[in-house]
């Protein structure tokens, strides 16, 4: 597909969004929008088998994601997305790099609910913010399984319980290897399959 391959140039070499300029993230929005008019999977909660699985951020306009990299000393590493279609569960994972020995780690766990063929209404539920030594971190992968185990780190480890930590997001494109959704505070992400 012409317009994914024009996406991915686009984005390449923008580190995530840290890198654009106005007229940059202009020009990704519009190629964004005409990928997803050729989406194969217009009702994407249909199909968890595509949805599931682990899934790495090319690009995104959050600002809550890209602040990260405005903390003294410190770099936004790679960003991971691991989606649990089946148990309805998300968790996010990003690291972070800068002081040697004091590398980070900023995950959100959240669960969600279909709300209509390509929405999803997500609820966090847990944050962690510690330092990847500190809290053993080997992997993504490794992360999650200890989570998932109910494991408590040596880290900022704490239930969300405000009912006010939720939103939502649209999943507007979804193939075998590029997903891309949009949120309810107007940004957008682009991912590709882990």
């Amino acid at each position: 597909m012409i317009a994914k391959a024009k996406l991915l140039e686009a984005i390449a070499g923008k580190n995530r969004g840290l890198l654009t300029t106005e007229s940059d993230k202009q020009a990704i929005l519009s190629v964004i929008a005409q990928v997803e008019d050729q989406n194969p999977n217009p009702r994407p909660l249909q199909v968890p088998n595509k949805l599931d699985g682990n899934w790495r951020l090319l690009y995104t306009t959050s600002q809550d994601l890209l602040r990260i990299e405005q903390l003294p000393l410190f770099k936004l590493g790679q960003i991971y997305q691991y989606v649990r279609a089946r148990e309805a569960k998300i968790y996010n994972i990003a690291e972070v790099y800068g002081v040697p020995y004091l590398e980070g780690l900023v995950s959100v766990a959240a669960r969600f609910e279909a709300v209509s063929d390509r929405r999803v209404q997500v609820k966090f539920e847990r944050s962690i913010l510690g330092l990847q030594r500190l809290i053993d971190y080997q992997s993504p992968v490794h992360f999650i399984e200890a989570i998932e185990a109910g494991q408590k780190f040596a880290a900022i480890d704490f239930n969300i319980t405000n009912r006010d930590q939720q939103g939502w997001l649209d999943i507007t494109y979804l193939d075998d290897d590029l997903r891309i959704g949009r949120g309810n505070e107007g940004s957008v992400f682009v991912l590709t399959r882990n």
